[in-house]
């Protein structure tokens, strides 16, 4: 049984990742979890300074899943590089910085302090951040912006760049082709789709940035959706996430066209999550007598 996926020349022991904003660094879990069983540790959004977050509360449950609006709060690139990555490196597993910025110059000026970090395998650009120059509106929502800082992106990373789309578009497939035609390596996708939820006794609403980012269960069958979509519109691999709580899960988005899978909101219902999924597409490859992981990639009939 090979459970081994190679994504943009860089092979993972397994399938199954971290989602950023969900883990930390690694550090948080573990306690609970082997790191060295993980696939990827993909990294809490890291900017050119500290970013201090929105004003709470921040969180709310809601059906099937959970609303956040944190506001990508970290500690920044100078923290991140001191305590975080020589944390990582005792782990045999592969690092994925997730990147996040208001201009193109804040990401780039990250991306080019990763560069000489060994120890990163590749950046994951979190291009759901709001673009301080353009009124606040994201990078990921144009297919024009979205091209233009993957394209600045590429020419100072070192490191293969994965772009993490985002789902609040009109059309997935046009941001994959613009993503790819601008030199990304690959993309994740998807990020958590815009919500909002009102305390009816309080007659406020349940969090201080009124929206929030919705993930979950209740938003799998769009994830796989627009994996599915995606992985037939680009060339390039697909990492799926949203929603996934089970190893079943992770094999649906495996089976849409995803070369590997990352688990995000579940940590916080399960931390062990992580780890069941892995044991569990170990369990059903051994059901049904697959040898390799990678044959199950886009493996659904018409």
């Amino acid at each position: 049984m090979n459970t081994q996926v190679e994504i943009a020349g860089v092979t993972f022991q397994n399938p199954v990742m971290t989602a950023s904003g969900t883990f930390g660094s690694g550090m948080e879990y573990a306690q609970f979890v082997d790191l060295n069983r993980l696939g990827a540790v993909v990294t809490k959004g890291v900017a050119n300074v500290p970013w201090p977050g929105n004003p709470t509360p921040r969180v709310a449950e809601v059906y099937g899943g959970m609303l956040n609006a944190i506001g990508l709060q970290n500690p920044g690139i100078d923290v991140f590089l001191e305590r975080d990555i020589p944390f990582l490196k005792k782990y045999d597993t592969r690092i994925i910085v997730n990147v996040c910025g208001k201009t193109v110059e804040d990401y780039v000026e990250v991306v080019e302090r990763l560069s000489h970090e060994e120890a990163v395998s590749m950046l994951e650009i979190n291009v759901s951040c709001p673009n301080v120059k353009e009124g606040a509106i994201a990078f990921g929502q144009r297919a024009d912006a979205l091209f233009q800082i993957t394209q600045k992106i590429k020419r100072h990373a070192r490191q293969p760049v994965i772009m993490k789309l985002s789902p609040n578009v009109t059309d997935i497939t046009e941001m994959a082709r613009a993503a790819e035609a601008a030199g990304a390596d690959a993309l994740s996708l998807i990020n958590t789709i815009t919500g909002m939820k009102i305390d009816i006794h309080k007659r406020r609403f349940a969090i201080a940035n009124k929206t929030g980012g919705m993930s979950g269960p209740a938003i799998k069958p769009i994830a796989v959706r627009m994996v599915y979509q995606t992985a037939r519109a680009v060339r390039i691999p697909v990492i799926g996430m949203g929603g996934i709580a089970t190893a079943e899960d992770a094999i649906e988005f495996l089976l849409a066209g995803a070369s590997a899978v990352s688990i995000g909101a579940m940590n916080f219902v399960n931390p062990y999550t992580t780890l069941e999924v892995i044991q569990g597409i170990e369990e059903y490859m051994e059901k049904y007598h697959v040898e390799k992981v990678t044959d199950l990639i886009g493996a659904v009939g018409e």
